[in-house]
């Protein structure tokens, strides 16, 4: 993807824009008791009218004949701990399945990582070997044996939470906890690295209130990977480029799609990644492209072809995220309602509360 750099004298999107201070106590360690009790601020984008609701009385706002779409991504358990040959204990996050017995991950060990290292995983019984560092700072490993390394994950993987939420390793009663509220109650397709957030507060009452409601449920997938959480490094925002992660929807719901928009019904996005998955699909045109990688990145300003409304959680300064969010409201809108979920003691990130942004 090329990417544009802006010429001498051009004011250019600064990351440094969609930056805002949020002390700790804001940030979400664990998920409430029960998912539709999350605070949901409603946010008027058009006005900028706030406001302020629990997510049970979602639809309230919702009209029937609207279409909401949701990503049904399941969190694999990516992270493993393993040792070098010396006994340096290492962290590794699965991302993607290469073939021919390697995989991409990222590591990180509190002693130096080498090209061609062993690691030693399930008890050092499996063997991995570091091949190559990659350009983007992941590495390729390699098997030195045939595994079913998705079934691996299941017997010895851990649910890979956000840094920003904080275990203690071993001894965190929270963590069986995890396995089941990191992860949505529509989940499905295995492949995510990262829960789909937003899609978090449903439960399957929610689902079925929302149904009788006369409002249309369709499923997307996006393999939520690198590309939604990996930070934004440049000043210049256009200058980042977004890893590619897998999306697919069936041609059904593509009819969904077509219908809501040909009859004026609205098209909610439930998280972000749905909306990227829904945009992508627009982009292509007459001649849609169902599934295959995308790597689109949606900034300031950018016209959605698809979503007329965005269900989400309270995204991380300065994230692609965040700038998603500002595209489709406005950043000064954004940066306006963050405050004032602040001030009203909102809580923050994955297991926090949401915005609805009409």
């Amino acid at each position: 993807m090329d990417v544009t750099l802006p010429k001498s004298g051009e004011t250019f999107p600064k990351l440094s824009d969609y930056n805002y201070d949020l002390p700790r106590e804001f940030i979400a360690q664990q998920p409430l008791k029960n998912r539709a009790d999350a605070r949901l601020l409603v946010l008027h984008r058009h006005t900028g009218r706030i406001e302020h609701r629990k997510f049970y009385e979602i639809t309230d706002y919702l009209f029937p004949g609207d279409l909401l779409v949701l990503n049904n991504t399941r969190v694999i358990p990516a992270r493993v701990l393993g040792n070098k040959m010396s006994g340096a204990s290492v962290e590794l996050l699965f991302i993607e399945d290469l073939g021919e017995n390697r995989w991409k991950v990222l590591a990180k060990s509190n002693a130096k990582l080498r090209t061609m290292e062993e690691i030693g995983i399930g008890n050092r019984t499996i063997s991995a070997k570091l091949l190559e560092r990659l350009e983007d700072g992941t590495w390729c490993i390699e098997f030195k044996q045939q595994y079913n390394i998705k079934d691996l994950l299941n017997q010895i993987g851990e649910v890979p939470l956000p840094p920003y939420i904080k275990r203690r390793k071993g001894k965190d009663t929270l963590s069986s906890l995890d396995k089941e509220r990191y992860q949505t109650v529509f989940a499905q397709r295995e492949g995510a690295i990262a829960a789909p957030t937003a899609g978090l507060h449903f439960t399957r009452d929610t689902l079925e209130k929302i149904e009788k409601h006369g409002v249309k449920i369709a499923f997307v997938t996006l393999h939520v990977g690198m590309g939604t959480f990996l930070p934004v490094k440049t000043e210049d925002i256009r200058a980042h480029r977004m890893h590619k992660e897998y999306y697919e929807c069936s041609e059904n719901v593509f009819q969904k799609i077509q219908m809501a928009k040909k009859q004026n019904n609205r098209v909610f996005a439930i998280g972000t990644t749905s909306c990227r998955a829904l945009e992508t699909i627009a982009s292509h045109g007459v001649k849609p492209q169902l599934s295959g990688q995308t790597n689109l990145f949606i900034y300031p300003p950018y016209h959605f072809k698809y979503v007329d409304a965005l269900l989400t959680n309270f995204h991380l300064p300065k994230t692609t995220l965040l700038l998603l969010v500002s595209a489709f409201a406005g950043r000064d809108i954004i940066m306006h309602a963050y405050e004032k979920a602040k001030k009203q003691g909102y809580r923050f990130f994955s297991y926090g509360d949401c915005m609805m942004i009409l």
